[in-house]
């Protein structure tokens, strides 16, 4: 049902055009909204009128107007005041209520609609029966995107983020928990990943005032038609689960950016454990020093390049192929080596993915 701030509003910019006082009360006589400063109704006239045959009828010095929702009677609108010109008001403020009814009715029906298409509730036969009813195309390439601040899903940030699809009907903004808000947008038949990532920045940009760090966007493949909307936002909700644990430095992850750490990200926790005891045996990354860690991730972000991570790090040659030999030694692995490498890259990578999952324990 339509809010009351909204009947207050409506009223008064009508009330504003057409100098009549206008009230708009439940079918109990409750008063919703009204441009009196003190209104005071007669409930029994109220019902009496509303469980009569007439849609409009003058009672002493007020003409009272029915407002429809379905072809049921869901508010009674007086208008104060007696004549032609104040029934044309009547008449017109209560055909002006009734369409906003129908507006907001059909806008809830659609977000209802959206929900649950993103969380996979509707049979197949149910999304294309109601995408019908609704007006929603179902054969248009859409994406979907996930956001996610600090500060939660408040009034202002929905509101900001519905400012900037302004006018694109055919976008559909809504959230189905407490921490996020989701986009699912229309694209183009030449929309690609560059269009995508502008989106996805331009989502960042209106929210500019939040820390760095503190939001994030992310978002799935491209699907062609509506039925796939759900893969979409499952793929954007791994994307920003795995971009916290892998990518934490990335204000924008996209599910095909993803590699590895998507695989990680769906393994089991027993079977990670039993990894990491084989590689490490009973020790774990943790117990080393912050100069191994350091030493061993600017390693891999020079490509394995000893000269360059020496140069890098300020220190000799020889002293970066000490600490590389002297973590061969405990871990049975050379970083040199290729294929070593990786078994440690991803043996990292593990030992971040579980103790993500540990936190998400308590």
């Amino acid at each position: 049902m339509i809010s009351n701030v909204i009947l207050q509003n409506t009223i008064e910019g009508l009330k504003s055009i057409t100098k009549t006082d206008l009230t708009i009360v439940d079918l109990d006589g409750k008063v919703l909204a009204s441009t009196f400063d003190d209104v005071q109704m007669n409930e029994t006239e109220v019902i009496n009128f509303a469980e009569s045959p007439a849609d409009s009828q003058a009672i002493k010095n007020n003409q009272f107007f029915k407002i429809y929702d379905d072809y049921q009677v869901a508010y009674v609108l007086v208008a104060n005041g007696n004549g032609d010109d104040v029934s044309m008001v009547g008449k017109v403020a209560a055909f002006q209520i009734q369409s906003l009814l129908t507006a907001y009715k059909e806008r809830f029906d659609k977000d209802n609609f959206i929900k649950n298409l993103l969380l996979d509730n509707l049979l197949l036969v149910d999304v294309y029966n109601r995408a019908k009813k609704l007006h929603i195309a179902t054969d248009v390439r859409r994406v979907v995107y996930i956001l996610e601040t600090s500060q939660g899903k408040d009034y202002s940030t929905l509101e900001a983020i519905k400012s900037l699809f302004a006018g694109k009907k055919n976008d559909f903004i809504t959230a189905v928990d407490e921490k996020s808000i989701i986009i699912i947008k229309e694209l183009s038949d030449s929309d690609g990943p560059d269009e995508l990532e502008k989106v996805a920045q331009s989502i960042l940009g209106i929210l500019e005032c939040e820390e760095e760090g503190t939001t994030h966007v992310a978002y799935g493949n491209i699907i062609r038609e509506l039925k796939e909307v759900s893969r979409s936002y499952k793929e954007a909700r791994m994307a920003l689960d795995v971009g916290k644990i892998f990518f934490g430095d990335q204000d924008v992850i996209a599910y095909s950016s993803l590699g590895i750490g998507r695989l990680i990200y769906q393994l089991p926790i027993p079977l990670c454990k039993m990894f990491i005891k084989e590689i490490f045996e009973n020790k774990s990354p943790d117990d080393f020093d912050e100069e191994t860690l350091v030493t061993i991730n600017k390693f891999f972000e020079n490509s394995l390049n000893v000269s360059e991570t020496s140069r890098q790090l300020y220190i000799h040659r020889n002293t970066l192929v000490y600490r590389l030999d002297k973590l061969q030694k405990s871990t049975g692995l050379d970083l040199r080596v290729f294929e070593d490498a990786i078994t440690f890259k991803i043996a990292l990578m593990v030992v971040r993915y579980m103790k993500y999952m540990e936190t998400l324990e308590y």
